[in-house]
């Protein structure tokens, strides 16, 4: 394909989020209310986690860990969204757009396969308890968070510098509220339906391949579950597994639509909304669904607090 006017521009242009909305004060609001409950939420049961000698669990140490991913992952994009917001300015460096892009397809992919483990981890607790201290021992479980962490940064780093590569023609403008893979593969000027195919081929790897896997082990605690002559361990498993696919629907879901569907099924608001789940409202609902609904993440809590208002 020849390629006309082609030029490497020093910086881009986010448009940002519903750029044609006309009450953008309003979104700004929510999406900060968002980011503060997000980042109390996550630091706040972190600590909780760290502190409180009950929590030393593998189900709270995988947890905590994805605290610091979800912690990590909103300030990714909300802080430059407001930065640009408030002063009126949408660029954004070459150099700052890759490492934005880079920082969260890590830590979307160290999720996608941390949530895989803590199914895992429910897994052998439900339907082979006897070995869950074994199986799930200290050193395996930061093995899992290592590996966790080492996918997504691989994956990451290619992806990055393989979109990156991509020259633009005249267009500068991202219509997006962050730097997203396909928000930059739409304003280059070379064919990348080549490139989309590989895009395909790693969303199945870290999207599908999570979720089926994922679905996997909770059939099996579903089935385990049913044998249960105790209705108070039956509850707490079903429980504790039902908050967990919660999570895992609100974020793998939006990611399917827009990493591996063709970019003209769908519209560039469709594909904002749907990163709004998984980048800024997904990292606050797991604080809220984790600590809110748990009995021994309030515990502590009240643990902390009580000791705090003695001293």
């Amino acid at each position: 394909m020849e390629r006309k006017n082609v030029t490497w521009q020093t910086d881009f242009i986010l448009l940002g989020l519903f750029p044609a909305y006309q009450h953008p004060n309003v979104v700004m609001s929510i999406i900060l209310l968002i980011y503060s409950i997000a980042v109390i939420g996550n630091a706040t049961l972190v600590l909780l986690i760290w502190v409180d000698s009950r929590l030393h669990t593998p189900m709270y140490f995988l947890l905590s860990q994805l605290s610091i991913i979800d912690l990590a992952y909103v300030s990714s994009t909300v802080p430059k969204m407001t930065t640009n917001f408030l002063s009126g300015s949408r660029k954004i460096s070459r150099v700052g757009c890759g490492a934005q892009m880079f920082f969260c397809l890590m830590l979307a992919d160290a999720e996608c396969i941390l949530l895989t483990l803590m199914a895992y981890d429910r897994y052998v607790a439900v339907c082979n308890p006897l070995r869950y201290p074994t199986i799930m021992s200290p050193r395996v479980c930061l093995q899992m968070v290592v590996v966790s962490w080492i996918g997504g940064v691989l994956n990451s780093l290619a992806q990055t510098i393989y979109t990156m590569h991509f020259p633009t023609c005249e267009k500068r403008e991202i219509n997006h509220f962050f730097c997203e893979m396909p928000a930059i593969l739409m304003i280059s000027c070379e064919d990348t339906s080549g490139y989309l195919m590989v895009v395909m081929v790693m969303s199945i790897v870290f999207i599908i391949a999570p979720l089926s896997l994922i679905t996997a082990s909770y059939v099996r605690i579903f089935l385990t579950v049913l044998r249960m002559n105790s209705p108070e361990g039956r509850n707490k498993a079903l429980a504790t597994c039902s908050y967990h696919l919660t999570v895992v629907s609100l974020y793998l879901g939006p990611g399917i639509v827009v990493y591996m569907t063709p970019g003209s099924s769908h519209t560039p608001e469709l594909d904002q909304g749907l990163s709004v789940f998984y980048t800024i409202l997904t990292p606050m609902l797991n604080t809220l669904i984790y600590s809110l609904r748990n009995k021994e993440v309030l515990g502590a809590l009240r643990k902390v607090m009580g000791n705090s208002w003695i001293v």
